[in-house]
């Protein structure tokens, strides 16, 4: 079991806000929600995106600081931050000659906190 438990599941989920069953509806009758939605998915079924994404769970980071915490390259590292920031699931701010990316939102750290509690408990 991972140490993310189900209270702090829980807790996460407070954060983002429960969701209604007639939001549900109205998201699951929405072409371009459900469109978007498979998007991001798409972005966190990727091995090294999910990982970007795991290690910026714990804060924002630069790409070099990334690249030390992670087996990718720059050029690699760099071309996936631009495609979750495409998606929606990173932002990127500009410090003096570096760029900082951290999560978009509290949305993201919860499905990857999530996911990977859920991963853990499968095992």
């Amino acid at each position: 079991m991972s140490d993310v438990d189900e209270k702090d599941i829980n807790d996460m989920n407070a954060e983002c806000g429960p969701i209604s069953d007639e939001a549900l509806r109205g998201f699951l009758n929405d072409d371009d929600v459900i469109c978007d939605a498979t998007q991001i998915f798409d972005a966190l079924s990727d091995f090294t995106r999910f990982q970007i994404l795991g290690a910026l769970t714990l804060g924002e980071k630069s790409v070099t600081e990334l690249q030390d915490l992670l087996p990718v390259s720059q050029s690699a590292t760099s071309h996936q931050l631009r495609l979750l920031r495409d998606r929606g699931l990173v932002t990127a701010k500009r410090d003096g000659r570096r760029v900082i990316y951290s999560l978009a939102d509290e949305h993201v750290i919860t499905l990857i906190s999530v996911g990977l509690a859920h991963a853990a408990h499968l095992r």
